[in-house]
C-alpha cells in the first residue's frame, strides 16, 4: 500500500479535490469547516482503477500551517501537487513545491483546479506553462499536469489513472524487519484508548508486539491496528496505520515522537547531516544561527553549526551539524527541512548522516569532511568504515542498522571492507572472511593498532615494575583497554595470532618477557617447594610462603601453575591438587554427596584446607553446594 500527499497554496481546492476522488472530507476538525480551510492534517483513503487501495494526507496550504504540512509529507510516496487554474502559482505552491524538493519526492502529477471558473482556454494553458516552469530544477520537472474540476468531476477519472500509473511504477515500500511510526496524532477514543496514528516504515507491526516511544522511552504493547478503519491483525511498511496501545496514555504522547520496537532506536540531541539552502532562500545561514528542525513529524529548534564554511548563501549547500533543543528519533538518510523560526520561511533541507555523533568536532577538519562526502556519495565500503570508525567495536548487525543498506548491498560492502585490511572482523581467523556472522565484532584497522600500541606500552610498564610475573592479569588488562568480555576476546586472539603477544589461562605478555630468577631465588623456591610435596595435604599457610619468598615469588609460583591456589590462605601443590581432585572425583562417583568433614578425613588435613578445596572445586564447575554437603555435577 502507498501513500499520496497533498500539497498547494491556500484555497486552492485540495481538500475538495481528496472528497471529489475519495468521496471522503478530509477536514475533521470544527474549525476547519466553520473557516473554510485546513488547519492540520487530514486523512482519506479510495480506491484507484486497477483495484489498488491507498491513502492520501491532505496538508494544510496556508503559510501559518507549514509546520503541520511537514508533519503530514515525510511519508509519502507520491505528490499531488494543487494549483488553482483561476490564480496560477502563489507563495505557498513555491514553498511546498521547494518542500517537496528537498525531501527527495520524485513521484508527482500537478492538478490544475477549478477549471470550471476558467473560461479562457489560452488562460488556461498559460497557468499550464507557468506551472511547468516552476517544476524545472527539481524532482518534479516531468510529471503530468492534469486539469480537473472537482465540481464537475471533469478530469477527475484521468487524475486516477494517472496516480494509479504512478504508484504501479513506484518502488515498493523497504521492509528491513524494524518498523518505525512517526506519530503524528495522539488521542484516546472512549472503550478503546490510546491511539496513535502515522505512516509505518522499514518493516511490519503486528497485534500484540511490544513497542518503544522515542524519545521518551515509554513502553507499551499494540493491541490493535487499523488501516482505513478495518482492522488488521499486521500492518506493512508504507501504510497508513492507526495504533491502539495499552500502557500508556495519549497525554504522555505528542507528533514527533515515534513508535518502534524496543531497544533499537535511540533518540539524540546532536546529528550530522548535509544541508542545501534555496536558491531563493530568503537569506544566508552563519555559524552557529538559530533555526527550526524538522524531520518525520518531529519539530525542534536547532543551533546550526556550519563545518566546513562561516556562511552558507542560498543555493548553496555545505557539511553541517545540528545542536537540537530537544531529542528526536531519526536514522541516518531520513530527510530533514530547515526553517527560518521568524519569520517563519522555508531555507532549505538535506539529509542526515550520522546519529549519534562521538563529539562537537571541531571545524574544518579535512578527515571530517571526506567522512561526510563518503556517507552522503553512498559507496557501501567506505560508508560502512566511516559508521565503524564512531565505535571501538560493532557488532555486524548493529552495523548494518545503522547503514540503512539493503542486507544484501551492506554484506558485500563489508566483504569489500574486510578484503582491503581497513577493518577486521574479530571472530574470524584472518581479515578478509568471505562472509561473517550477524553477532561478529567489527573494529576499524586503525582502532586494532592504536589498541595494540597501548598493550604494548602497558606491558611493556608492567614487565619494567614486575620483572618475576609471568604476565599482566589478564583481567586487567580487559578492564585497562576498556572492552567487553567478547570484544576482548577476539582482539586477544587476533593479538596471539599475529604474534604480538603470549597468554596463559590468566596472563598475559610480551613475546620476549622471561621470568629469570637469581640462584638464590631459585634456592628459596626449591625449599618452598619440598615442604610442599612433603605435606601435600597440609601445605603452609600461603602467609607462610609470602613470608620466605615475599610476595613477588609468591606470585611467580602462582602464575607458573605450581602452585594452586584456593583460598585467601590457602594454596596445594599442582600435583596434590590434581590427586585431590581426582580422588573426590572418584568418591562422588560412587557415593551421593560428600561433606566438608568426609574430605578433611579423606585426606587426613583441617577443615580450612578440605573447605578451601571443596569451593575450588564450585569455582571450577566440579561440584555443587547443596546445603552442608557437595554433588557431582553433571
Amino acid at each position: 500500500m502507498y501513500v499520496i500527499g497533498t500539497a498547494g497554496h491556500v484555497d486552492h481546492g485540495k481538500s475538495m479535490l481528496v472528497r471529489a476522488l475519495t468521496g471522503m472530507d478530509p477536514d475533521r476538525l470544527d474549525e476547519e469547516h466553520e473557516r473554510e480551510m485546513s488547519i492540520d492534517l487530514g486523512f482519506a483513503w479510495f480506491t484507484l482503477p486497477s483495484g489498488r487501495e491507498t491513502s492520501i494526507v491532505d496538508v494544510p496550504g496556508h503559510e501559518d500551517f507549514i509546520k503541520n504540512m511537514l508533519a503530514g509529507v515525510g511519508g509519502i510516496d507520491v505528490a499531488l501537487l494543487v494549483v488553482a487554474a483561476d490564480e496560477s502559482v502563489m507563495p505557498q505552491t513555491r514553498e511546498h513545491l521547494a518542500i517537496l524538493d528537498l525531501l527527495g519526492v520524485s513521484q508527482g502529477v500537478v492538478a490544475l483546479t477549478k477549471i470550471d471558473l476558467v473560461e479562457d482556454p489560452e488562460w488556461l494553458e498559460l497557468v499550464r506553462e507557468d506551472v511547468r516552469g516552476e517544476l524545472q530544477g527539481t524532482a518534479l520537472s516531468d510529471v503530468a499536469i492534469i486539469p480537473v474540476s472537482s465540481v464537475t468531476k471533469k478530469g477527475i477519472p484521468e487524475l486516477a489513472a494517472e496516480l494509479d500509473r504512478l504508484l504501479e511504477n513506484a518502488d515498493p515500500p523497504r521492509d528491513i524487519g524494524k518498523p518505525r511510526l512517526s506519530i503524528d496524532r495522539a488521542f484516546t477514543i472512549s472503550g478503546f484508548g490510546t491511539i496513535v496514528t502515522g505512516t509505518l516504515l522499514d518493516g511490519r507491526l503486528r497485534v500484540d508486539d511490544e513497542v518503544e516511544i522515542v524519545p521518551g522511552e515509554l513502553f507499551a504493547r499494540v493491541r490493535g491496528l487499523q488501516t482505513h478503519k478495518v482492522d488488521i491483525e499486521e500492518a506493512l511498511p508504507g501504510t497508513r496505520v492507526a495504533v491502539n496501545l495499552s500502557g500508556v496514555s495519549a497525554e504522555a504522547l505528542s507528533r514527533g515522537q515515534v513508535l518502534a520496537y524496543p531497544g533499537w532506536l535511540d533518540s539524540t540531541t546532536l546529528l550530522d547531516a548535509y544541508l542545501r539552502l534555496l536558491p531563493n532562500a530568503p537569506w544566508s545561514l552563519e555559524h552557529d544561527d538559530i533555526a527550526d528542525f524538522y524531520s518525520g513529524a518531529a519539530r525542534v529548534q536547532c543551533h546550526v553549526r556550519l563545518l566546513n564554511s562561516d556562511l552558507l548563501s542560498p543555493g548553496e549547500e555545505g557539511w553541517v551539524q545540528f545542536r537540537l533543543s530537544e531529542p528526536v528519533a531519526v536514522l541516518r538518510g531520513d530527510r530533514h527541512i530547515v526553517r527560518s523560526p521568524s519569520p517563519s520561511l522555508t531555507l532549505g533541507g538535506g539529509r542526515v548522516l550520522l546519529t549519534q555523533p562521538d563529539r562537537r568536532y571541531r571545524r574544518f577538519q579535512p578527515d571530517r569532511l571526506q567522512q561526510f562526502e563518503a556517507l552522503y556519495e553512498g559507496d557501501p565500503q567506505d560508508m560502512l568504515f566511516y559508521l565503524l570508525r564512531q565505535e571501538t567495536v560493532c557488532r555486524v548487525a548493529e552495523l548494518f542498522r545503522r547503514s540503512r543498506l539493503p542486507k544484501e548491498t551492506a554484506a558485500e560492502g563489508l566483504s569489500r571492507l574486510l578484503a582491503s585490511g581497513r577493518a577486521l572482523d574479530l571472530a574470524a581467523e584472518q581479515a578478509g572472511a568471505e562472509s561473517v556472522s550477524s553477532e561478529n565484532l567489527l573494529m576499524t584497522r586503525e582502532r586494532w593498532e592504536d589498541l595494540l600500541d597501548r598493550l604494548e606500552d602497558m606491558l611493556t610498564h608492567y614487565h619494567e615494575r614486575f620483572p618475576l610475573r609471568l604476565g599482566m592479569p589478564r583481567e586487567e588488562v580487559k578492564s585497562r583497554l576498556h572492552l567487553g568480555e567478547a570484544a576482548f576476546d577476539g582482539f586477544l586472539r587476533r593479538a596471539v595470532e599475529e604474534q604480538k603477544v603470549e597468554t596463559t589461562p590468566t596472563t598475559v605478555r610480551l613475546p620476549d618477557h622471561r621470568v629469570v630468577l637469581s640462584p638464590q631465588q631459585e634456592q628459596e623456591v626449591e625449599e618452598v617447594l619440598a615442604a610442599f610435596e612433603e605435606q601435600p595435604f597440609t601445605p603452609p599457610s600461603l602467609n607462610q610462603v609470602e613470608d620466605a619468598l615475599g610476595p613477588e615469588l609468591l606470585q611467580y609460583l602462582i602464575d607458573r601453575g605450581e602452585l594452586i591456589k584456593v583460598s585467601d590462605s590457602v594454596a596445594f601443590h599442582a600435583e596434590a591438587y590434581a590427586e585431590m581432585r581426582e580422588c573426590l572425583i572418584a568418591y562422588l562417583q560412587e557415593h551421593e554427596s560428600v561433606a566438608v568433614a568426609e574430605v578433611r578425613d579423606m585426606f587426613d588435613s583441617s577443615r580450612r584446607y578440605a573447605l578451601g578445596f571443596l569451593e575450588s572445586m564450585d569455582r571450577a564447575g566440579i561440584t555443587k553446594r547443596l546445603g552442608d554437603v557437595r554433588i557431582l555435577r553433571a
